[in-house]
């Protein structure tokens, strides 16, 4: 049991004491850097799903997943 309350101790000393923990500001500027790259990430994905997704008969777009599940 003394093992156990040694190992939170020392994690709890390590978080508070000696981890570097972001700015305000920097934690603001790398969520914005992370959202605006999942926005372009995700419209890649989107423009590569229309493009192979296009029924050449019909030209209606069903996705992907209609070219797999017909």
């Amino acid at each position: 049991m003394a093992n156990i309350v040694n190992y939170i101790q020392d994690t709890y000393h390590e978080l508070a004491h000696k981890v570097s923990w972001p700015t305000w500001t920097e934690l603001q500027n790398n969520t914005i850097i992370v959202v605006i790259g999942s926005v372009i990430f995700s419209l890649l994905i989107f423009v590569m799903d229309f493009i192979f997704g296009i029924n050449p008969s019909t030209y209606f777009w069903k996705g992907v997943l209609g070219l797999i599940y017909p």
